[in-house]
């Protein structure tokens, strides 16, 4: 697999009244073609400074950026325009195009931004649209679009420059949950595709865990991380990077998970979804539930419903988990 971005003894940062201010340093890294990477780490932590520097919106402070085996100071602003396509998490304010119109804008590097589009410069934009399945909105007005038609319409932009690298920030900022994942999955199809080099910074680390070939992962002890989900899951890093307080990495399925505080104790005995369901309701209730438990009340979760055993009452039989809370409280 060929390395499209090597990274070498990077500092980052950007300057202030009191001088330069040092956001990470000794950065070493690189990103393959045809891979989603995406960049992890909490607020404040120079995500965006990263993102802004390898975009080559801001000076690096030292060491060395390649792209494509050239160096990324060495390209002229036109051959950089050739290289990397950006899309920003800003919510632009346009009115009277269409989306069509707004996609051959991609096409500016080739034609100047006024130019006029060639006939093969038509046949890519329709390809971009075709690419990201958007032939529904080609001829909507742009302030017409929901947020997430909107960033589809950007990454369809993108891909009618026709660079191998696309680098996003916070592409799925501001939507919906279902329209995040159809995002995160369309540009990890996008990447298999065509082949591009596709890197992201996001906060959404639960898609980013299920979804990208790597991560990046930025943090103040331990600088720059990169790895794959997995291969960061198996050695701890992720744990040591994001467990806080009421949140653990579960090693088994190698996603976070709400620690619960419990206060009281329930025997449940079954299996199957209803006993899940169970557990998980239980458990936010502040209620620890399992087969070994010793306790007044016994929850048998069967294939329809559930049998609570009360001490001095009768069975109660319930369906919903609604119910079920009820039943062991009263």
């Amino acid at each position: 697999m060929n390395k499209t971005i090597e990274i070498q003894s990077l500092s980052i940062g950007y300057p202030t009244k009191k001088g330069t201010k040092v956001v990470a340093e000794n950065i070493h890294a690189t990103i393959n073609e045809g891979e989603l990477t995406c960049l992890l780490g909490t607020n404040g932590i120079g995500k965006s400074t990263l993102l802004r520097t390898l975009s080559a919106f801001q000076p690096k402070l030292s060491g060395k950026i390649c792209i494509q085996g050239k160096e990324l100071e060495s390209y002229t602003d036109s051959e950089l325009s050739h290289i990397i396509g950006v899309v920003l998490t800003d919510r632009l304010e346009i009115r009277n195009m269409t989306a069509e119109e707004l996609i051959g804008l991609g096409r500016s590097p080739y034609t100047g931004f006024w130019g006029s589009l060639s006939k093969q410069d038509k046949e890519i934009v329709q390809r971009a649209i075709a690419q990201i399945h958007i032939e529904d909105l080609a001829q909507r007005m742009v302030e017409t679009l929901s947020d997430g038609e909107r960033q589809k319409v950007m990454i369809a932009k993108a891909l009618a420059q026709e660079t191998p690298v696309i680098f996003l920030d916070e592409p799925t900022a501001f939507l919906d949950f279902p329209s995040k994942v159809e995002i995160m999955q369309l540009l990890h199809r996008l990447s298999r595709d065509t082949g591009k080099t596709i890197f992201l910074s996001t906060h959404d680390l639960e898609l980013a865990l299920q979804i990208a070939d790597k991560l990046w992962v930025m943090d103040k002890t331990h600088g720059l991380t990169v790895g794959t989900p997995e291969d960061l899951s198996l050695n701890g890093d992720l744990s040591t990077f994001f467990a806080r307080k009421g949140i653990t990495f579960d090693m088994e399925t190698g996603l976070f998970r709400v620690e619960n505080e419990y206060t009281r104790q329930v025997k449940l005995l079954g299996e199957g979804r209803l006993c899940t369901m169970a557990c998980k309701a239980l458990a936010r209730n502040g209620i620890f539930a399992g087969p070994e438990v010793d306790s007044d009340i016994t929850i048998e979760a069967g294939e329809k419903e559930y049998i609570v055993y009360r001490s001095n009452n009768s069975p109660l039989s319930v369906t919903t988990i609604e119910e079920l809370l009820l039943g062991i409280e009263n």
